[in-house]
């Protein structure tokens, strides 16, 4: 039985003051998982909401959070040094909570983002893999890579899901960007799914049911990442 969780609260920052957050912890959960928001929407997004069960499901804990422009009702987000030091808060929280589980790390779309960044910066010790639900790697319509330069700093491994479909992340320009990486980058794509892992009546397929893979792929990876 997953149970229903619980809201906590933790400072993001000295400068940003305190945000929500929530924790889902089933019996025997094997890891911990730290699972940022998007851009647009918070830690409250149906699609977060119903990710954080399946992982739970799953055999994973999750902690989300709101950044603090979100917690704070703002539209316009963070700079990325205020976004990463939320990560990094929210990272510490969850060590209190893990115990001697591992910790790992990751989120929706600009989430997942400020999460690699945080990590290349050195402000994400003892995480043992990085989750991306749509990495960003340009905005709609104007493709390049600068947004993923950083990600030839972060140390720990990275899983890349990724949708056919997504207007923010061009395939034949990500896929050549993780070859460099080695071991290190895994990508994981999802047919006809666009980057909020909708899929059309046309694939077969549901939502719900995408959403399933998602939290099935995320747990056999980190099995083999925390061996």
């Amino acid at each position: 039985m997953i149970p229903r969780g619980y809201e906590i609260r933790f400072t993001a920052s000295a400068s940003a003051g305190e945000v929500s957050g929530f924790v889902i912890d089933p019996p025997a959960a094997s890891s911990l998982l730290v699972l940022a928001h998007g851009a647009g929407a918070g830690m409250r997004h149906p699609f977060l909401e119903t990710l954080a069960r399946q992982l739970a499901a799953e055999g994973i804990a999750t902690l989300r959070f709101q950044f603090p422009y979100m917690e704070k009702g703002l539209k316009r987000t963070d700079p990325a040094p205020v976004a990463q030091a939320a990560v990094g808060s929210a990272l510490a929280k969850a060590r209190t909570i893990a115990g001697e589980r591992p910790l790992l790390a990751g989120g929706k779309s600009f989430g997942g983002r400020m999460t690699s960044m945080a990590a290349a910066a050195g402000l994400l010790e003892g995480v043992r893999g990085l989750f991306f639900f749509g990495f960003p790697l340009h905005a709609a319509g104007r493709p390049d890579t600068s947004r993923a330069e950083h990600l030839a700093k972060v140390p720990v491994p990275m899983l890349f899901l990724q949708g056919t479909r997504d207007s923010l992340a061009d395939l034949n320009l990500l896929r050549p960007l993780l070859l460099p990486l080695g071991k290190r980058a895994t990508l994981h794509v999802i047919e006809e799914g666009d980057h909020s892992f909708h899929v059309p009546k046309s694939s077969g397929r549901t939502d719900g049911q995408v959403i399933e893979e998602l939290a099935q792929v995320t747990r056999a990876w980190t099995t083999d990442a925390t061996a």
